[in-house]
């Protein structure tokens, strides 16, 4: 979908130079009050004047824009910085378009092979497109004064855009959590998981965000998963896999080097002919070797104070 963003082109005068000229306008309507009865009508239609004048003002701040609408036909918008004075009756609305940060909190979603997990992103957003920010989605939120008056507030547009952006992460969320396993349990080691994804899943989150608030002018800057783990229901259950895990794997490491240690013990006697050994001699000295070197607690001796031989 493109842009149907374009600057304002309508009248846009000085502001310090138009309120120089509001200011004349003021001592010529005090001067026509005082010519009598024609210059009264003169100086009440010139007060009206004066006074619509005074909405005509706008200012703008670096990253900020000012939508032009004139009795609902959008007029372009207007970007450049300073103080300036347009047309009165133009509807004048002011967006930010400076970057801001929405932490989403963690949702429950089901990752690639069903299990439940917790998963947080945080990412940095602005506007891009005034036109679609303004138009192609329900967003615009209005405030009233103490007076009753309608007014348009640009704290609650701002965050009117950032509850839209707030339910579209969700959803992409959802979407890209759904397509990756969280770890290499139950996938393949070469296959890219949520826990190991890094770049390329915060890169997938990226563009799925994009393609969705694209319609409503928003550009995401960055985006990444703050907060990754598994749901409360089977966190414990999985805690205890990856205690078996992690013993398993320490187990194998310990079997590796006390059958290399063994191998040297037997190896370093033969050679040295310390003693001589037969099969069951070293079967023995084996398992006796192998019960001191896996045993979780330290083995008790038992002395032999008979001959190796007997």
């Amino acid at each position: 979908m493109g842009t149907k963003e374009f600057n304002f082109r309508g009248l846009k005068l000085n502001g310090f130079l138009m309120l120089f000229l509001l200011l004349v306008m003021l001592g010529v309507c005090a001067w026509l009050f005082s010519l009598g009865f024609w210059g009264i009508i003169g100086g009440i239609v010139l007060s009206i004047l004066w006074f619509i004048f005074l909405f005509g003002f706008a200012k703008l701040e670096p990253n900020e824009a000012i939508v032009m609408i004139f009795f609902g036909r959008y007029n372009g918008v207007l970007k450049e910085t300073g103080f300036f004075w347009v047309h009165p009756f133009m509807t004048k609305k002011k967006l930010s378009m400076r970057a801001r940060n929405l932490n989403v909190n963690p949702i429950k979603v089901n990752d690639k092979v069903g299990n439940p997990v917790l998963i947080g992103l945080v990412l940095v957003w602005k506007l891009k497109d005034t036109y679609k920010s303004m138009f192609e989605i329900d967003a615009q939120t209005l405030a009233t004064t103490k007076d009753n008056a309608v007014v348009y507030n640009v704290s609650k547009q701002m965050n009117a855009f950032e509850n839209f952006v707030a339910v579209q992460s969700d959803a992409a969320l959802r979407q890209v959590a759904g397509l990756y396993a969280y770890d290499n349990n139950v996938v393949s080691d070469n296959e890219q998981t949520l826990r190991s994804g890094g770049e390329e899943i915060n890169e997938e989150m990226l563009k799925e965000l994009n393609s969705r608030l694209d319609m409503a002018g928003i550009e995401i800057v960055e985006a990444r998963i703050n907060y990754l783990a598994y749901a409360p229901e089977i966190a414990a259950v999985m805690l205890r896999r990856q205690q078996a895990e992690a013993i398993i794997s320490a187990r194998e490491k310990i079997v590796e080097g006390a059958v290399t240690m063994v191998k040297m013990a037997l190896d370093r006697i033969e050679d040295e002919n310390i003693v001589e050994l037969d099969s069951d001699k070293k079967a023995a000295m084996v398992s006796n070797l192998l019960v001191v070197l896996c045993a979780d607690e330290a083995a008790q001796p038992v002395l032999n104070t008979g001959s190796l031989y007997q």
